[in-house]
């Protein structure tokens, strides 16, 4: 899967200035980058459907960094996006994330997905890496940073 990943990691789905303060808005923001880039067909119906998985099981924040996603027939692939938000947006657990890693998964793929959030969570749990993650200047340089972790 590790190979699979950097697949998976696109600059053009990194915003490294969310102007967003609370969830929904945030992942708005952040799903939005998904529009235009032949990824899915649509962005607002995927949000939809991360929203309503939100409601029902809140994401928890564990090192400043959350993961919320949804299992939706709109994709083909796992879709990976990435806000980030130097003030942090404050999730249900009370904890403010300042990295957001929203995934698509299509149902078909739910084990490829456990094994990328599972590296995700791995790559960002290292103070370091994710010290490089918050200091990132470009999108190209977050990206870089992650694929250096793999």
């Amino acid at each position: 899967m590790a190979g699979d990943l950097t697949d998976l990691l696109d600059e053009r789905h990194v915003t490294l200035q969310l102007r967003a303060r609370k969830p929904p808005s945030a992942l708005r923001e952040i799903v939005q980058l998904l529009a235009g880039t032949g990824k899915i067909d649509n962005p607002q119906k995927f949000l939809e459907q991360v929203l309503a998985r939100e409601a029902k099981i809140p994401t928890p924040v564990q090192y400043g960094v959350a993961f919320p996603h949804a299992r939706s027939d709109l994709l083909e692939q796992i879709v990976i996006v990435i806000g980030r938000s130097r003030a942090g947006i404050p999730f249900a657990n009370g904890r403010r994330a300042q990295l957001i890693f929203v995934l698509g998964v299509p149902q078909q793929l739910i084990n490829d997905y456990l094994v990328c959030v599972g590296t995700l969570a791995r790559i960002v749990a290292d103070e370091v890496t994710r010290t490089t993650l918050l200091q990132a200047e470009t999108p190209r340089q977050f990206i870089d940073a992650l694929k250096g972790s793999l």
